[in-house]
């Protein structure tokens, strides 16, 4: 029902108001982060800006709370919950986007904030193990070739669906939701493709101390 859809949109967009980078900049180091480096607030600009040990909480943060979205609205509506090997995944999924939009579009913040990455990775686990393992280590290999944190996260999106695809295990309705996750990557990362294009974007680097 459309309805439900909307109910779990709804419940992932308020899990997803959670800014990790944001609350952690705030509460332990005095800064918004929106204001510091790319001026985003997610994962890679909480490594540049606070460090290793900020990055890696950041990432945690926004890692687990689209598998709490997805968990709750998979247990309301289909009862799967999460690392499901099988069934319906697309109430999980449509709690996961909100969430996802929570992240990127926090109304608090005037619809400043991450670009879903890390959220997006979550999703990938909870859908199906083996091939978020698979998807990791194609971003992992792209990084270690490019050092590009965007390529690598890009790279990482687009592939995702696509392995669904090849599957033919997952309903229509979730490989369509997958597809729009990484439209909304593509579309936060519009400024890093340029640069990617135009050989300007940064290579990754973490702030010393």
């Amino acid at each position: 029902m459309i309805i439900d859809r909307l109910i779990c949109l709804i419940l992932g967009y308020a899990i997803g108001l959670f800014q990790s980078a944001y609350i952690f900049g705030r509460i332990f180091m005095n800064i918004d982060i929106r204001n510091s480096g790319s001026g985003n607030s997610g994962t890679t600009n909480a490594f540049r800006v606070m460090g290793k040990k900020a990055g890696i909480l950041v990432f945690i943060g926004d890692f687990l709370k689209v598998i709490i979205a997805y968990t709750i609205a998979s247990l309301l509506f289909d009862g799967n919950g999460t690392f499901t090997d099988g069934g319906f995944y697309y109430y999980g999924i449509y709690g996961a986007l909100g969430c996802i939009l929570g992240h990127n579009f926090p109304f608090y913040m005037g619809f400043r904030g991450g670009k879903g990455i890390a959220c997006s990775l979550g999703l990938m686990l909870c859908i199906n193990l083996y091939i978020a393992l698979l998807t990791y280590v194609i971003g992992f290999i792209v990084f270690q070739l490019k050092r590009y944190v965007s390529l690598a996260s890009l790279a990482m999106v687009a592939v995702f669906p696509i392995i669904m695809m090849l599957c033919r295990a997952f309903e229509a309705e979730s490989v369509i939701l997958m597809l729009v996750v990484a439209l909304l990557a593509f579309y936060k990362h519009k400024d890093n493709i340029k640069r990617l294009i135009n050989g300007t974007e940064n290579k990754f680097s973490i702030k010393k101390g």
